[in-house]
C-alpha cells in the first residue's frame, strides 16, 4: 500500500470525512449555523462524482489488502447511494436543520461507502455500525415528536441485537475456517458442516433485523414514525441500500443451496404478504411506508436466491428505484402549519390536488412506481428480481411472490384516491411551500422520468 493509493481508492470517503471535520472545527469556533447544510451538500455531491469518476474509469485497489477493496461494481454502488443522499440533505433544510444532523449524515454516508467496498468482517462490522450508531440520534433529533425517544430506543435495542448476532454469526464461521474473509460466507454456502450452517444463520439473521425482514421488522414501524421527515426518508432509503449492499459482499456471485433457500425465500415471503397487508390499516404516512419498506425488504432479499450474474443488476437496480421513490414521495408530502404533525395522517391528504396538483401528481407517481404499475421503474426493478428467481429454477417462490406484491397494489391506489377523488376536509390547512423540498423533488422526479422511459440508463452501468 502507498499513499496515492489510499489517497484515490478511498477518495469518496476522504471527501465525506473532510466535510465532517469542516463541519465541526466551523463548530467550535461558531460559524457553522448558516453553511452547514451547503458544507454538507458540496461533500456528498464531491463524493458522488468522485465515486462516480472511479467507476467510469475502472479503477481497481486494496488499499488494504483482504479488508479493503475497491473496483467498478463497489464505486457504482457508492455513486448511488450518495446520490440518494442528496435529495434527503435538501429535505433537512426546513424540517432537521442544524450542525448535528449533517455531521450525523455525512458519518452514516461514510459508514455506507465502506460497507461496499468491505472484504472481512472486521470491516464489515465497523461499517455497518459506522452507519448504523448515528442514526440512532438522529431519529432522537425529532424532538417535537413525542414517540421519537421511544422510537429511537426500540432502534437501538433492536440494532444492538442485530450486531451482536452478526458477531456471533462470523466467530462461528472463523471457527469453522480460520479467516474472517467475507469469502467464508459464501465458500459455506454449500458446507454442510453444523458450524458454518449455524453462523450462516446468524449472520442472515443479523441482515433480516437490519432490513426489517419479519418476524424481526417491529422496531420499524415506530422508528419510521418518531423520526422526523428527513430521517425517515434517509432510513428507508440509505440504511435499507447499505444493508443490501452488505448481503451482496456476502453472498457474492455463488449460487445458494438448501436449506438456506428456504429461509431466504420464505421469510422475505411472509414479509412481501405481511407488510403490504399491515399497510393496509395504518391511518399515517410513515407508518405506511415503514410496513411498505418490510415489503420491499422482502422483494430486495428474494433476488439473492437468482443466480449471481443476475443478482447484483436486480438488487442495485431495485435500490436505485424504490429510493428514487420514497424521496420523491416524501418531498411531495405537504407540509402542515404545525410542522411536523398533520400533514403525516393520510386523511390530510384528501383532496390534495385541488390544492397542490404538483405535489398530488408527483405523490401519485411514487405510489404507482413503488406498487410495480407500468410503464414505472418500479416495474421494471420487480420484473428483474422475479425473473432472476424463476431463472434460477424457482418457479414457485417466484409465482407466491407474485402473488403476494399484488396485495400492496391497494393501499398504494388508496393514497391516489384520497388526492383526487376525496373533497377536502374544512379544518384541513396546508402550510407554506418548502423551496428545498420542491427542489428535491425535482431531483428525483427528473431521474424517474428517464428510467421509465430508457431503463437502460442505469442497466448499462451495472
Amino acid at each position: 500500500m502507498n499513499a496515492s493509493t489510499l489517497l484515490v481508492a478511498l477518495l469518496p470517503e476522504h471527501l465525506l470525512l473532510a466535510g465532517i471535520v469542516l463541519l465541526i472545527v466551523l463548530d467550535i469556533v461558531g460559524r457553522a449555523e448558516r453553511p452547514a447544510l451547503s458544507i454538507a451538500l458540496g461533500a456528498v455531491l464531491a463524493a458522488a462524482v468522485a465515486a462516480a469518476a472511479l467507476a467510469f474509469s475502472g479503477y481497481q485497489a486494496e488499499p488494504f489488502p483482504y479488508e479493503l477493496a475497491v473496483d467498478r461494481p463497489a464505486s457504482i454502488a457508492k455513486a448511488f447511494v450518495l446520490a440518494l443522499a442528496l435529495p434527503v440533505l435538501l429535505l433537512a433544510r426546513d424540517e432537521a436543520s442544524g450542525r448535528p444532523f449533517h455531521v450525523l449524515v455525512l458519518s452514516s454516508l461514510y459508514g455506507a461507502c465502506l460497507i461496499a467496498s468491505s472484504q472481512s468482517f472486521l470491516t464489515l462490522f465497523l461499517a455497518i455500525e459506522l452507519m448504523s450508531l448515528p442514526v440512532y440520534v438522529l431519529v432522537l433529533l425529532a424532538w417535537r415528536r413525542p414517540e421519537s425517544a421511544e422510537a429511537a430506543l426500540k432502534y437501538l435495542v433492536l440494532g444492538g441485537a442485530a450486531s451482536a448476532t452478526l458477531l456471533m454469526g462470523a466467530a462461528l464461521l472463523f471457527g469453522g475456517s480460520g479467516t474472517l474473509a467475507l469469502s467464508t460466507f459464501s465458500h459455506a454456502l454449500g458446507s454442510r458442516d453444523p458450524m458454518s450452517s449455524a453462523g450462516l444463520a446468524l449472520v442472515t439473521a443479523a441482515l433480516f433485523i437490519k432490513a426489517a425482514i419479519v418476524p424481526f421488522h417491529a422496531w420499524a414501524p415506530d422508528a419510521y414514525e418518531g423520526a422526523s421527515v428527513p430521517v425517515t426518508a434517509y432510513m428507508a432509503t440509505i440504511v435499507k441500500a447499505g444493508v443490501l449492499l452488505a448481503a451482496l459482499r456476502l453472498f457474492n456471485a455463488v449460487p445458494v443451496e438448501r436449506p438456506l433457500v428456504d429461509l431466504l425465500a420464505l421469510l422475505p415471503l411472509v414479509s412481501i404478504a405481511w407488510g403490504n397487508l399491515a399497510a393496509m390499516r395504518q391511518p399515517t404516512f410513515r407508518r405506511m411506508i415503514a410496513y411498505s419498506s418490510i415489503a420491499h425488504a422482502g422483494y430486495l432479499f428474494f433476488a439473492l436466491l437468482g443466480e449471481g450474474s443476475g443478482r447484483y443488476e436486480a438488487v442495485v437496480f431495485y435500490l436505485v428505484t424504490y429510493g428514487l421513490m420514497n424521496l420523491l414521495a416524501f418531498a411531495a408530502l405537504p407540509r402542515g402549519v404545525d410542522g411536523d404533525g398533520w400533514e403525516d395522517r393520510l386523511d390530510a391528504l384528501k383532496g390534495l390536488f385541488s390544492r397542490r396538483p404538483y405535489a398530488a401528481v408527483t405523490l401519485a407517481i411514487a405510489m404507482l412506481s413503488l406498487a410495480g404499475i407500468p410503464p414505472l421503474p418500479g416495474f421494471v426493478a420487480k420484473f428483474l428480481v422475479f425473473r432472476n428467481v424463476m431463472d434460477a429454477g424457482y418457479t414457485l417462490y417466484g409465482v407466491l411472490g407474485l402473488v403476494a406484491s399484488y396485495l400492496g397494489i391497494y393501499f398504494y391506489l388508496r393514497v391516489i384516491q384520497l388526492m383526487f377523488m376525496s373533497p377536502v376536509g374544512e379544518a384541513q390547512a396546508l402550510g407554506q411551500e418548502r423551496r428545498m423540498a420542491l427542489v428535491a423533488s425535482l431531483a428525483c422526479l427528473v431521474p424517474t422520468i428517464a428510467i421509465a422511459v430508457y431503463p437502460d440508463l442505469v442497466l448499462r452501468l451495472l
